[in-house]
C-alpha cells in the first residue's frame, strides 16, 4: 500500500504546524510543503521588532530551513514554489518555481491550504512607494530603507542631524508597534488612522491610552484621517497636510490569500474567508484550509468571523493534521484574544468591546477598575485599567479589555479562560487565583471584576457610564463628587458638588432623591452608593469613576 501523500500550501504558522504534526501522527505519510516565498517557519510576529532592533540577529526570526525540517521531519519542503492552480476533479495542483520558471503538477491524496492574509493596499497615487510587513523579504526591505534613510540625513559638520521621517498608515497592531520600533531607529514617526481612534479592538476610553503612551514619546497620532497620495518623500492625508515621509509604511489591515481556493471553485464568503467547517474541510473533498485565509465560529455568539492571529492559525494547523490521521476533533470558536506593547504599556483584548456588543443589541452591565498589579505596599507596584462587559440579562461575560503595565496580559488571559470555560461574571469572583504581594492581591484584579459583577446582578448598587453622564447632567440630575477637597479643587467633572465620602451621613440634605456619585476610579463612589441607598435615596455611581470618565 503506498503512502498517502499530503501537500500543504503555504509554510509559515498553520501550514507548518499541520506538516510536523502530520508528521509525528505519520511516520509513513508523503508530505510536500510549498512555499512561494523563500522562506519557512519564520517568527513574523517578532519581524517588527527586528526593525527597532531589539531583536538583533536576524537568523532568530528564521526557526526552521527547508534542510532542518528534511532532516528531522523528513518533509519535503519547497521554497520559491508557488502554486498557481488547484484541480480538485485531478487531485492536483500547478505549481511554478520561481527560482527556475519551470511549471510542475503535483497530485495530492489531501491537500491542507495556508496561504495566510496579503496586507491591505489603498488605490492611491504613489502607493507602491509604500512599505508592508508580512514576510522575511518585506523586513529585509525595511532594514534596507531605515539604513539608507540613516545614512541620508546628516546635517552639517558640528550641526545636529535631522531625524528621518516615518508615516505608517494604521494604528493597528503592526501600526504601533512599528511606531514604537522606528522611534527606537531614530525616526519621527507620525501615525494616520481612519478611524476616531487608535486600535480598533478596544473601546475609545481605553485606546485614548494607548494614544497617550505613543504620544509621551514623540509619535504624532493623527485620526480621522487617511493618506491620499504618496509622494516622493511626503505623505498628503485627507485634511490636505502634507507630512514629511522618507519612509511610508502600510499597516491598514490584511485581506485573506483566498484568490486560489476561489479559482479551483471552493466556498469563499463576501469578505473573501476560505468557508470550511469545524475540521477545517472546505466546500470539496479532501481539501483542508488553515490560518488566516479561513472563517472561523465566533466564541460569543456564533457566525463566521475572521481572525488573523497567530494562535488560531497554529491550533488549526495541528488539528487538521489531526483529522487526516483519522482522529475526531474539531477547532473551537475564537475569541480573538490578543496584546500589544507600545513603549512599555500593554494592551490587551478577548471577546467583544462593548461598541460590539451595542451594536448587536446585547443589554449590557459595563464595568471599569483601575487596580495595581501587585500588592501597593510591596515596591514596584503598576496601575492598570481594566473593562469588563457583561451581557445583563444572562451574566454571560462577553469580553475583556486592559491596558497599563506588568500584570494586564495576566489578568486578560484568566478571563479568557473563564470565558473559554463557561464562566459567568460573577464566577470571577470565586477564582482561586495564585497570590503574594510581589505578584497580585488577596483580592486579585479579576476577583475584583467579579465582586462588581455580583453586586451589579444582584441589584446591590446601580451605576452609570461615562458616555451616558451628559445627557442624565443635560436634564438635571444632581452630580456629587465625593473625593476630598484637594482632589476636587485639582478637576472634577462641571458641575459636581463636593461632598466627601466621609461626610455624606452629616449632610444627607444636600443631597438629592436622584443623584450619579463619582470619586476617582469607582471604590469611594460605591461605599458612599450603598450608604445613601440605606437612607432612602437612589443614587448611582460612575462606573470606573473620574479617571475613567477623564480620558475622553
Amino acid at each position: 500500500m503506498s503512502a498517502v501523500k499530503t501537500v500543504i500550501i503555504g509554510g509559515v504558522a498553520g501550514g507548518m504546524s499541520a506538516a510536523t504534526r502530520l508528521r509525528r501522527l505519520d511516520e509513513r505519510a508523503e508530505i510536500v510543503v510549498l512555499e512561494r516565498s523563500g522562506y519557512v517557519s519564520f517568527a513574523n510576529c517578532g519581524l517588527p521588532y527586528y526593525v527597532g532592533g531589539v531583536i538583533e540577529n536576524r537568523n532568530a526570526l528564521l526557526l526552521q530551513t527547508p534542510k532542518s525540517l528534511g532532516d528531522r521531519f523528513a518533509l519535503d519542503v519547497r521554497v520559491h514554489h508557488e502554486v498557481t492552480a488547484i484541480d480538485p476533479a485531478a487531485k492536483t495542483v500547478s505549481i511554478t518555481n520561481l527560482a527556475t520558471g519551470e511549471r510542475l503538477t503535483e497530485s495530492y491524496d489531501n491537500l491542507v491550504l495556508s496561504p495566510g492574509a496579503s496586507p491591505f493596499l489603498p488605490p492611491i497615487p504613489g502607493i507602491e512607494r509604500a512599505l508592508t510587513l508580512r514576510t522575511v523579504e518585506d523586513v529585509d526591505t525595511m532594514m534596507t530603507a531605515v539604513a539608507i534613510e540613516h545614512g541620508d540625513h546628516h546635517g552639517d559638520p558640528g550641526e545636529p542631524d535631522e531625524a528621518p521621517t516615518a508615516v505608517i498608515m494604521g494604528a493597528g497592531f503592526i501600526g504601533v508597534e512599528l511606531a514604537e520600533n522606528l522611534v527606537h531607529r531614530g525616526f519621527d514617526v507620525t501615525v494616520v488612522e481612519l478611524a476616531d481612534q487608535v486600535m480598533a479592538p478596544l473601546d475609545p476610553e481605553m485606546a485614548a491610552l494607548v494614544q497617550r503612551a505613543l504620544e509621551a514619546h514623540g509619535v504624532r497620532v493623527l485620526t480621522g484621517v487617511q493618506v491620499t497620495a504618496i509622494g516622493e518623500s511626503t505623505a498628503t492625508t485627507s485634511a490636505g497636510e502634507e507630512l514629511p515621509a522618507d519612509l511610508v509604511v502600510a499597516a491598514i489591515g490584511v485581506r485573506p490569500e483566498s484568490g486560489l481556493a476561489a479559482k479551483a471553485g471552493l466556498e469563499v464568503d463576501q469578505r473573501g474567508g476560505i468557508v470550511v467547517d469545524a475540521q477545517q474541510r472546505t466546500s470539496a473533498a479532501d481539501i483542508y484550509a488553515v490560518g488566516d485565509a479561513v472563517t472561523k465560529i465566533d466564541g460569543i455568539a456564533g457566525g463566521a468571523t475572521l481572525t488573523p492571529l497567530a494562535n488560531p492559525a497554529n491550533r488549526q494547523g495541528r488539528l487538521v493534521a489531526d483529522v487526516i490521521a483519522g482522529r475526531n476533533v474539531g477547532y473551537q470558536p475564537v475569541l480573538g484574544t490578543a496584546v500589544v506593547g507600545v513603549f512599555g504599556t500593554t494592551a490587551a483584548v478577548t471577546g467583544w468591546s462593548e461598541k460590539r456588543a451595542r451594536a448587536a443589541g446585547r443589554k449590557l452591565r459595563v464595568i471599569h477598575t483601575h487596580p495595581a498589579n501587585h500588592a501597593g505596599y510591596y515596591p514596584g507596584a503598576e496601575g492598570m485599567s481594566l473593562k469588563l462587559v457583561v451581557d445583563a440579562v444572562t451574566d454571560q461575560i462577553l469580553g475583556a479589555q486592559g491596558v497599563g503595565g506588568a500584570g494586564v496580559d495576566k489578568r486578560i488571559d484568566v478571563i479568557a479562560t473563564a470565558i473559554r470555560g463557561g464562566l459567568r461574571a460573577s464566577d470571577l469572583a470565586d477564582l482561586e487565583l495564585a497570590y503574594a504581594p510581589q505578584f497580585g492581591s488577596a483580592k486579585d484584579p479579576v476577583n475584583m471584576l467579579g465582586f462588581i459583577a455580583e453586586n451589579l446582578a444582584s441589584g446591590t448598587v446601580e451605576t452609570l457610564q461615562w458616555h451616558e453622564l451628559e445627557a442624565e447632567l443635560a436634564r438635571g440630575v444632581q452630580l456629587i463628587d465625593v473625593r476630598t477637597p484637594g482632589e476636587y479643587r485639582r478637576g472634577t467633572i462641571d458641575g459636581a458638588v463636593n461632598i466627601p465620602v466621609d461626610s455624606l451621613r452629616e449632610r444627607l440634605d444636600e443631597v438629592a432623591d436622584d443623584a450619579i456619585l463619582h470619586c476617582q476610579v469607582g471604590l469611594r463612589g460605591y461605599i458612599a452608593a450603598r450608604m445613601l441607598n440605606q437612607h432612602g435615596k437612589r443614587v448611582r455611581n460612575l462606573d470606573g469613576g473620574y479617571r475613567t470618565w477623564a480620558r475622553v
